[in-house]
């Protein structure tokens, strides 16, 4: 048994290589939900649909988002709707302002806590939607939200779209309680998906706070998946991985059991994604040193054949950019390597 901390593209690509060292069937991915969006009423999990997707052969690996092929009919049509309506395209932002031109727009703040209490603080409206959503995505959200709303958790519901993904991994998410990732920038605070995928990770990061983490809990099944042998893949430690850290008893496991951590950094480069920039709005340098300051409990690490960096526990090296299965493959088994020696 092994289990994989999921979030953003990093371990996601890493996943196409679990074959290499490990039984597919015996492992076990917990993917973060601080990214999730409540956008027109549909309750979108991006880290726990790129899993889903990847895992069901369907996704599209070009963007790492979303069903490949997959047409946005709708999107398009919310798009021409508020053009015609005189309601704008999504630029710029409108927090809390039903009739304000432009977005993301969320609800107004007193509609934030109220309705489904899974989507707490980051219910945004779809008018003019701001993120692009497929049409059989769409179909994806409409059912989770819609088993939601006949009384299943969100443990159960990613549990029924798994089986009909055909995924070999089980896949859970973070925790059943809602756990929004709020960017604290220059220009106000958030939603990461906000500050992200509206602003492009324009503005400047001052901090990043995990809302709700406190007062939620990881499932029993996320406590029991803990208990495996850990790999954190080249994830984006702040936003990717630290909701799932910030989570009552988690940091606690993660230093009971062994853990191996692939940097998603190359000495001061990333590979990809807001990681710098969130890293140093948070007090760390944007560095596989950095990475390895974020997590104290890990027991070895795997960095790239051309990374010097040197730290205070084993290292396996080999080169850790994933294009593909093959590379997914070579870095897996690094990954085997790190344990053996942790």
């Amino acid at each position: 048994m092994v289990t994989f901390l999921a979030g953003g593209t990093g371990t996601p690509k890493l996943l196409d290589g679990v074959d290499a060292a490990f039984d597919p069937t015996a492992v076990t991915v917990v993917a973060n939900t601080g990214d999730d969006v409540e956008l027109g009423g549909h309750l979108v999990c991006p880290d726990l649909d790129t899993v889903l997707f990847a895992g069901g052969g369907v996704l599209d690996r070009e963007t790492w988002w979303g069903i490949d092929g997959d047409t946005t009919a709708t999107h398009d049509e919310l798009a021409r709707l508020a053009e015609a309506a005189g309601i704008g395209e999504a630029s710029g932002t409108s927090r809390g302002n039903g009739d304000a031109v432009g977005g993301p727009r969320y609800l107004p703040p007193d509609r934030q806590t109220a309705g489904r209490r899974i989507a707490r603080w980051r219910r945004f409206s779809g008018v003019a939607e701001f993120m692009e959503i497929g049409d059989r995505d769409r179909a994806v959200h409409v059912t989770r939200t819609s088993l939601l709303d006949e009384g299943r958790t969100l443990t159960e519901v990613t549990r029924i779209l798994a089986d009909a993904f055909d995924l070999d991994a089980e896949l859970l998410p973070m925790s059943d309680d809602p756990v929004a990732t709020i960017v604290h920038t220059e220009e106000g605070a958030m939603h990461f998906q906000e500050y992200w995928v509206a602003r492009r990770a324009d503005p400047t990061v001052e901090d990043v706070e995990f809302r709700g983490s406190a007062a939620a809990e990881p499932t029993p099944a996320v406590r029991d998946a803990l208990d495996a042998p850990v790999v954190i893949g080249p994830s984006n430690p702040v936003t990717s991985v630290g909701p799932i850290r910030a989570l009552p008893g988690v940091d606690d496991a993660l230093a009971e059991t062994p853990v191996v951590a692939v940097s998603p950094f190359v000495e001061d480069e990333a590979f990809s994604g807001p990681a710098p920039a969130l890293m140093r709005g948070v007090g760390l340098d944007p560095s596989t040193a950095g990475v390895a300051d974020a997590y104290p409990f890990a027991d070895a690490f795997v960095l790239d054949a051309d990374d010097g960096t040197d730290l205070d526990r084993p290292i396996v090296r080999t080169d850790t950019r994933i294009d593909g299965p093959d590379d997914a493959r070579r870095v897996v088994r690094a990954v085997a390597d790190a344990f053996e020696v942790a």
